[in-house]
């Protein structure tokens, strides 16, 4: 990983926040984007890089955040597309304005910031491209109907993708976390505590009770992934999903009954 270069988008808080610290400690030059200015800003002088505020749903802001790496940093060769948004509503449920906004944000956007930088990374000789899903893409969950259709839609651009750019020496694969400790999460894991009159910290155990390593992930869990995919030990790996998830995906709910 030592220096190389990437870009991540939405990356002032939460894994992004994270992604960029682990990255920064392997040797790699980052460019953040966001919709935010101060945690960007802010997480940009901790790791010794450089902050480009905007939405990704502005080609003008992705393709000023490419050439900004190529100018501070001399190329680019890492793109992490982590910006995304969730909304809660079952399809009875959900505003026009709120399942567009997911899919704008959540798969219009990657695919912008793909459109930016692949130029980028095809003309320095290749590179990878780790596109943030969820577990969400992959199972269904309550309430979350425009979430689960954008996450799930990015496996498939992810696939077409790795298809298509193979040839150039871009990489492309698909991260789908499960839960791990994030402003997010703790806002979810506090509602939840107030919804079922517990503490946060039985809610915790609530929703990881049936995962076989029965907790949440740290953020540095789910970037170390992340790093695996973006880096050169995963050379040969392209338009997989790898799911990092404590072991959920693979408990069949039928049985817990008997647990």
């Amino acid at each position: 990983m030592k220096g190389k270069v990437a870009l991540i988008t939405g990356g002032g808080t939460g894994l992004g926040s994270a992604i960029a610290r682990r990255f920064s400690k392997a040797g790699v030059s980052v460019v953040l984007t966001g919709r935010r200015t101060a945690p960007i800003l802010s997480i940009a002088k901790e790791v010794g890089g450089i902050a480009v505020e905007g939405d990704v749903l502005d080609k003008a802001h992705i393709a000023e955040a490419v050439a900004a790496a190529t100018a501070e940093f001399g190329g680019l060769d890492i793109v992490v597309a982590n910006a995304g948004v969730i909304s809660v509503a079952d399809v009875l449920s959900v505003q026009e304005n709120d399942w567009q906004q997911m899919l704008d944000i959540n798969v219009t956007g990657v695919m912008n910031t793909a459109q930016a930088a692949i130029p980028a990374l095809i003309s320095g000789g290749g590179g990878s491209i780790v596109n943030i899903s969820s577990v969400a893409g992959l199972m269904g969950i309550g309430d979350a109907a425009g979430y689960c259709t954008s996450k799930a839609a990015l496996l498939g651009l992810t696939r077409s993708m790795a298809v298509d750019y193979g040839q150039h020496n871009v990489r492309v694969n698909t991260l789908c976390p499960g839960w791990f400790g994030s402003e997010m999460s703790e806002m979810e894991m506090e509602e939840l505590a107030k919804e079922k009159g517990i503490s946060k910290a039985d809610a915790i155990d609530l929703v990881t009770q049936y995962l076989p390593l029965k907790r949440m992930a740290d953020p540095d869990e789910i970037a170390a992934c992340v790093e695996f995919l973006a880096s050169d030990n995963s050379s040969f790996v392209t338009g997989t999903t790898l799911v990092a998830d404590g072991g959920g995906a693979i408990v069949d709910v039928g049985m817990l009954g008997f647990l």
